[in-house]
């Protein structure tokens, strides 16, 4: 499972790292730096998309909610419980399937946060310890994802709001990652963005031949302060070593 983030550069820095354009819509929210990216929260997501005056794909960095709604779903809370895909069944299962056929994007990360079980002894309660796990030579981290479009069909036409939201693609979880927690976040590298973001490319097994363990699966992991368990706490000293 991911279901904490650092997403900690610029946008225009994102954008020159992709080749991106970046597109923020009327009435969407940029997605400021974080240290404690949490479900729901506006990220920066890398996607391709057809502009209106050009058959070519756009490659963009736009805003999207973190937590996949469902084109189909009736309320946009249950993107709250989508926040991750599994590898293993995300082309079949309902809620991800088309998405994955058609919608594909790429988060940008400087690492990520899990958190392992402490258990109670006769003097201790049991205790939840976090960690941050990013690579060990600062580069970026590509999370190959899927993105949504929802909106409310109750309400009238002129009424209703585009909500375009995010999964993360997960699988297990091994070396340093695993000792913590048995899922990790994968990635997509550099040379295969554009097969991965091809809004043409539907053949599900090329797709998942993409997907690739992030560092090899080798990345680097220190313990963190308790003040990261708090969606209410950021800036860079959440991942500064725990003492």
């Amino acid at each position: 499972m991911c279901g904490r983030y650092v997403a900690a550069r610029a946008a225009q820095d994102l954008a020159t790292a992709f080749a991106a354009q970046v597109q923020v819509r009327e009435g969407e929210q940029a997605p400021a730096v974080s240290w404690n990216v949490a479900p729901t929260d506006q990220v920066w997501g890398v996607v391709e998309r057809r502009g209106e005056e050009s058959a070519e794909p756009v490659r963009q960095l736009r805003p999207l909610r973190w937590g996949l709604v469902p084109s189909w779903a009736k309320s946009p809370s249950s993107g709250a419980k989508l926040i991750n895909a599994r590898a293993e069944s995300v082309h079949e299962k309902p809620a991800f399937r088309k998405a994955f056929a058609t919608r594909r994007c790429l988060l940008p990360a400087d690492g990520y946060y899990e958190w392992e079980t402490v258990p109670a002894t006769e003097h201790r309660k049991a205790a939840k310890k976090p960690y941050y796990l990013h690579p060990a030579d600062g580069s970026l981290l590509a999370m190959a994802g899927l993105y949504e479009f929802w909106r409310d069909r109750s309400l009238p036409e002129d009424e209703r709001e585009w909500i375009v939201s995010c999964t993360i693609i997960t699988t297990d979880a091994t070396d340093s990652s695993g000792r913590v927690h048995p899922r990790m976040p994968l990635t997509i590298a550099p040379e295969h963005y554009a097969e991965w973001l091809d809004p043409d490319q539907h053949a599900p097994d090329d797709l998942r031949a993409l997907l690739a363990l992030p560092s090899d699966g080798d990345l680097d992991l220190r313990p963190v302060p308790p003040t990261v368990n708090s969606v209410r706490n950021d800036g860079p000293e959440l991942i500064a070593e725990a003492r």
